[in-house]
């Protein structure tokens, strides 16, 4: 092979058939989550990982965790009492605390208020890294449990 030829076979170059690895979008948060039956798969992002992690505190009930006994919901122990203002304000209380737990997310508002077998808690939640405001409401219900 002469010089002249090797040469030409130096400037050949052939493009790479690799993909960019750089992502699409930037996610801050990622987790899974079992639970969710609409889900495509068990990998959430963001905030429905943060609503996730709301909802998980939520059953948690005051005392059962170990390092922290103080952490946790009164709404399963008062879910049978009469729902008088001392009981609303304890519960308001425990929402907030409960939710405000989680350094992603600050409370906003906070109303409950009785529904057909159960306590509904609706409250308005800002997602702290985003500055999104949402509205998210759930349901304790007496015979069937957490409903969101």
């Amino acid at each position: 092979m002469s010089t002249q030829e090797k040469n030409i076979y130096k400037q050949i170059t052939v493009p790479s058939n690799k993909k960019s690895s750089v992502p699409t979008e930037s996610r801050a948060y990622r987790g899974i989550s079992t639970v969710n039956p609409d889900s495509s798969g068990w990998v959430l992002y963001d905030i429905a990982l943060i609503k996730q992690d709301i909802i998980n505190n939520f059953h948690i009930r005051q005392g059962e965790k170990l390092s922290d006994p103080e952490f946790g919901t009164i709404i399963w122990d008062v879910l049978f009492e009469p729902l008088t203002d001392g009981v609303k304000e304890a519960i308001t209380t425990n929402v907030t605390r409960v939710i405000n737990y989680d350094p992603r997310v600050n409370v906003d508002r906070i109303v409950v208020d009785s529904y057909e077998s159960g306590i509904q808690i609706d409250c308005t939640l800002t997602y702290l890294p985003y500055n999104i405001s949402e509205s998210m409401s759930m349901k304790f219900d007496e015979d069937a449990g957490f409903l969101s």
